[in-house]
């Protein structure tokens, strides 16, 4: 049987034990059919076969969760060298992930009823301190949610956990594939996308109103926000800044406009 387009394998993995992993096929298979929610990627070896590996493939693909092939995967850390992975590794997150057409629904519910529903989106944020820290100061101003992309992002892991200080437990998180489909459907329902960016040009954020449905969408470190999400954002701000150094931390960044949009509400 030829391998399918989508299983094409790529370089071998090698994967920390500190990720939150879980291995083996009877242990993944369990985790995909009880808590998918927690899954953030499942890993096969490329070569393996098996009825049972087809039931994850299925399973993962139908909720949505990341698949990666691999000519090897390597564990490493405390223990690894007794981990019969058997082929199959998943990557576990710190909290239960919100399915888009939940965020979605509820957002919408919420614009419906005449409040403001607020989401901080993070476009690729790839250090997991950062994003733990965002996680934190979102759930500290009273932001709904936070929405982050599947690829290219920090996984929500310990370290991230750490981060937040508790709040990664309090707050609903969603992961998208497409983050540009995500904020289109997000302004079908009301939602205003601001776009967080060091430009002059940007409107600042102490003149801007936060008062409706706002998403905020704040880039990686190094990048910034990607074109085609940039594409998709109704005002560009930014931080009024003095002193010789042009950029602040994103988390930083991100926790100065979540609480100026605290201050806006007027709680």
């Amino acid at each position: 049987m030829k391998e399918r387009k989508d299983e094409k394998a790529r370089q071998s993995r090698t994967i920390s034990m500190e990720d939150g992993l879980l291995w083996g096929t009877h242990p993944v298979h369990e985790a995909l059919e009880q808590e998918p929610e927690r899954i953030s990627e499942v890993i096969l070896h490329s070569d393996r076969k098996g009825a049972k590996r087809e039931e994850i493939i299925a399973l993962a693909k139908g909720a949505g969760i990341r698949l990666s092939f691999v000519t090897s995967i390597h564990l490493v850390g405390p223990d690894a060298a007794q981990a019969r992975h058997q082929g199959v590794v998943a990557k576990t997150t710190q909290a239960a992930l919100l399915p888009f057409e939940t965020l979605l629904a509820n957002f919408s519910a919420g614009v419906l009823r005449g409040e403001r529903p607020r989401l901080i989106v993070l476009d690729s944020m790839q250090d997991p301190h950062n994003l733990g820290a965002i996680i934190r100061s979102a759930h500290a101003s009273g932001m709904s949610g936070v929405l982050i992309t599947r690829e290219r992002s920090a996984p929500l892991s310990g370290t991230a956990a750490k981060a937040s200080a508790g709040a990664i437990s309090h707050i609903d998180i969603c992961q998208v594939v497409n983050l540009a489909t995500a904020l289109e459907k997000l302004k079908k329902v009301g939602a205003w996308i601001f776009g967080a960016v060091k430009e002059d040009a940007a409107q600042s954020i102490y003149t801007t109103d936060f008062n409706l449905p706002a998403c905020v969408v704040v880039g990686s470190e190094g990048q910034g926000i990607r074109p085609l999400v940039r594409q998709h954002c109704d005002v560009l701000i930014s931080i009024p800044m003095v002193g010789t150094l042009d950029s602040l931390n994103s988390s930083v960044a991100a926790g100065v406009i979540m609480f100026e949009m605290l201050r806006q509400s007027g709680i």
